[in-house]
């Protein structure tokens, strides 16, 4: 007589390879995004780090209280993170502005990065338009709730942005 026990056995492993393999069929069904990493951040700056914006953003502990450079679209001039205890900048001398996110095609600002201007400053840039193409030199002073707060020393327009009707200004 054949044993039950063995019969189980062997019942249950072909149902195990079975769903092992069958499993390896519908993966191949799965389309997959490769994934996009963040840029390496150096850790050992002597000068200015030149940098993309979502690089600072993907790991701002790496450049907290270094210099950096980017360039980036100006989106709009805001009030966003101002009088914020932990990353204290008053909203009586400065102002904070949002700069656009470069990983997309749609009109999306990178709030995660905390711009901050003196007023004094910010006075002489009042002309500037969304999608101004900029260059912000500053310092990461902190990387409060994982975001970055950047104390904005200069600011350079490099390029306007076409008009509406497209003629440029």
């Amino acid at each position: 007589m054949i044993n039950s026990k063995y019969v189980k056995s062997v019942f249950a492993a072909l149902i195990c390879s079975l769903i092992l393999t069958g499993s390896s069929i519908y993966t191949d069904k799965v389309s997959a995004q490769q994934a996009v990493l963040p840029e390496r951040a150096s850790t050992t700056a002597t000068s200015d780090q030149t940098t993309k914006p979502l690089a600072i953003v993907n790991a701002p502990t790496l450049f907290l209280n270094k210099k950096i450079v980017m360039n980036a679209k100006f989106d709009k001039f805001s009030t966003l993170g101002l009088d914020y205890k932990p990353a204290y900048k008053s909203s009586d001398s400065y102002i904070s502005f949002l700069i656009k996110r470069d990983d997309t095609n749609f009109d999306i600002p990178l709030s995660e990065m905390k711009l901050f201007l003196k007023r004094d400053v910010a006075e002489k840039f009042i002309d500037l338009k969304t999608n101004d193409e900029i260059k912000i030199t500053g310092t990461v002073f902190s990387d409060a709730l994982g975001d970055a707060w950047i104390d904005v020393e200069n600011l350079e327009i490099i390029k306007k942005a076409p008009e509406k009707d497209g003629v440029e200004k």
